[in-house]
């Protein structure tokens, strides 16, 4: 039976009396920052509280312990520090003087907003809410803790920080359908961005990161968590109501930031300086419709922009639908030497820079010659593609799959004649680097031998490649002898552990050293959580996958600066706390992302969206 004695409070896993944990290397006489709940404490007598994970104008959310059902948990706090305080002496919050009607207030929007989500079952791609409760004087909401990285780690973690359209729509796709049901049940989620969105171990995608509307808008009473480049106009105060295409601006965002792989131009400036630039080379290789539904989505007024999620996803898929409302304003794609101008699709015409790009023929014009060169390229490449198709399949007859066909080269001999004899033997084969599958789905071979298999790794041959032979090539044997083949797994693979965000530099470089990969420090500022000083806060690649023994893992390391000063406890909770603290820092940091750059310069050349 598991004993919560023995639990660490970073990563819920057993350590026994071990002081510091093996596994993520948290130390048990750690304290909590303050003014957040002391790690151990248990809510509504179920819950334990472990490491604070991230907190905002709203509230904590905490790493925990279901003491009922033995697994670790998420729980959220209900916390705003605008307008509530929580001493050294007690656990209750205490809500400021004159803020007891706008607290009250958001506490009950807080408990509905968790409430709906509890009641949403099976849904792939969004968090699973197991409990809401009240204790200390605030509400608490309970959910699975999924382990995994932040889109926005993933990206960062690729070799170029942006992935294909088709790896795009695997990931971002039943997030959409996610947010359409969100809408349905009344709930808007307005921080959308790729640090709200994880990806688990499972490979699937999850929203994270709900909260209430004062939270998220800068009208609102609390401290306001606003992510520059994802949020709507809407949320910084300007008029225009919130609502499903709040979202659809965010997700259009996210999507723009996973294919380009820069953040977009914050809301704010586009009001005044409306140019969303797009990379020349990245219009050459998406799709003209999914070019024209990041268009739609990020309209910068409301009125003017994607409304529902169906109407985004039957955009991004193409559908008829969407074909029939697609605007002839739309520009043919230039050569990927100079930048294209993509003109805002929504827009009356009276809103176009120039009076020439508002002349409906001339577009329309444009459109179905660049449409006529497009099938005409399709069918030049198609053709090529067909025509080094047979070449290829005719150079595998002669070479890899000869003995299946019975052809031999020079020879003029069938496999039978070669290796069978009249006096029931057989010459071995030379089965070194052929795949184990061929040769062991050969009739020739089977009749003569009998096969066993062995595997082992191999840094020469391929996965399911034949590595060594039991019996030499060329060796005289009776037909039915069993040769034993050793069989190539491939590289040696490691999984690159997910508990090492969070650990100290120390601990993970020799843990990684130990299980054999080859280990390369890089500093990093705060990406928006607080860390101790030389803590590991990301990686490359991505933890929790398999990779070749060997490879090198990219370790960004907490420099240290700007590191909170607090005081030393004297005990679990034992400290003064005199006003609440200062904003939360922003949870994205945009001087951490990758922008790919054509010229070395860290700037990408750059199309205007109008």
């Amino acid at each position: 039976m598991i004993s919560t004695d023995n639990l660490c409070m970073s990563c819920m896993r057993e350590i026994g009396d071990a002081r510091q944990c093996p596994y993520c290397g948290y130390h048990v006489d750690s304290a909590q920052i303050p003014p957040y709940l002391p790690v151990r404490t248990v809510v509504a007598n179920r819950y334990l509280v472990g490491k604070l994970l991230e907190y905002n104008g709203e509230g904590a959310t905490y790493i925990g312990w279901d003491i009922s059902e033995k697994k670790a948990v998420n729980i959220r706090e209900f916390f705003p520090d605008a307008i509530a305080i929580r001493t050294s002496t007690a656990l209750t919050l205490k809500v400021m003087s004159g803020s007891e009607a706008v607290f009250a207030e958001c506490n009950q929007g807080f408990l509905e907003l968790w409430t709906k989500l509890s009641r949403l079952k099976g849904l792939s791609a969004l968090i699973n809410v197991t409990d809401v409760v009240e204790d200390y004087g605030t509400s608490y909401a309970v959910y699975d803790h999924v382990e995994g990285v932040t889109l926005r780690e993933y990206l960062l973690s690729s070799k170029t920080g942006y992935v294909s359209w088709e790896r795009a729509r695997q990931l971002l796709m039943p997030i959409l359908s996610t947010l359409g049901t969100l809408h349905s049940a009344g709930i808007i989620h307005r921080g959308i961005s790729p640090s709200t969105l994880i990806i688990g171990r499972d490979g699937k995608v999850r929203i994270t990161g709900f909260g209430i509307w004062q939270s998220r808008s800068q009208r609102g009473d609390l401290t306001a968590q606003i992510y520059p480049g994802y949020a709507a106009i809407e949320q910084y105060g300007f008029d225009g109501q919130q609502g499903p295409w709040t979202d659809i601006y965010a997700f259009g965002a996210v999507l723009y930031r996973t294919l380009i792989g820069s953040d977009p131009i914050d809301a704010t400036e586009r009001v005044t300086n409306d140019k969303l630039m797009v990379p020349g080379k990245f219009a050459e290789q998406l799709p003209a419709y999914v070019i024209n539904g990041l268009i739609n989505a990020l309209q910068i007024l409301p009125e003017d922009r994607t409304r529902t999620v169906e109407q985004l996803r039957a955009e991004l898929s193409a559908s008829p639908v969407a074909a029939a409302s697609e605007s002839i304003y739309t520009s043919p794609r230039k050569s990927q030497t100079s930048p294209i101008n993509l003109p805002v699709i929504n827009t009356p015409p009276s809103r176009a820079e120039d009076d020439d790009d508002d002349d409906e023929e001339e577009d329309l014009a444009r459109l179905k010659a660049m449409k006529r060169s497009e099938r005409k390229t399709m069918l030049k490449t198609t053709a090529i593609i067909v025509a080094v198709g047979i070449v290829a399949f005719i150079i595998l007859i002669f070479t890899v799959f000869r003995d299946d066909f019975g052809i031999t080269l020079g020879s003029g001999r069938t496999p039978e004649t070669t290796l069978a004899s009249g006096d029931g033997t057989a010459t071995v084969p030379d089965f070194l680097g052929k795949n184990y599958f061929d040769v062991t789905s050969n009739p020739v071979f089977t009749s003569l031998y009998d096969f066993e298999s062995q595997y082992e790794y191999s840094d020469e041959f391929e996965k399911n490649y034949i590595v060594r032979q039991s019996i030499s090539a060329g060796t005289p044997v009776n037909s039915g002898t069993t040769i034993v083949l050793t069989v190539s797994k491939g590289k040696e693979q490691v999984e690159l552990p997910s508990d090492i965000i969070g650990s100290t530099y120390d601990y993970v470089y020799k843990r990684l050293v130990n299980l054999g990969f080859e280990v390369e420090r890089r500093d990093a500022k705060s990406d928006g959580y607080y860390h101790a000083a030389d803590e590991v806060i990301s990686a490359s690649p991505a933890p929790g996958k398999s990779y070749d023994k060997g490879s090198k893992i990219i370790v960004m390391v907490y420099a240290g600066e700007d590191e909170p000063e607090t005081e030393e406890p004297t005990s679990s909770f034992d400290y003064d706390y005199d006003p609440p603290l200062e904003d939360a820092p922003p949870m994205d940091d945009p001087g951490l992302d990758y922008n790919p750059d054509e010229n070395g310069d860290g700037f990408v050349s750059e199309d205007v969206i109008n």
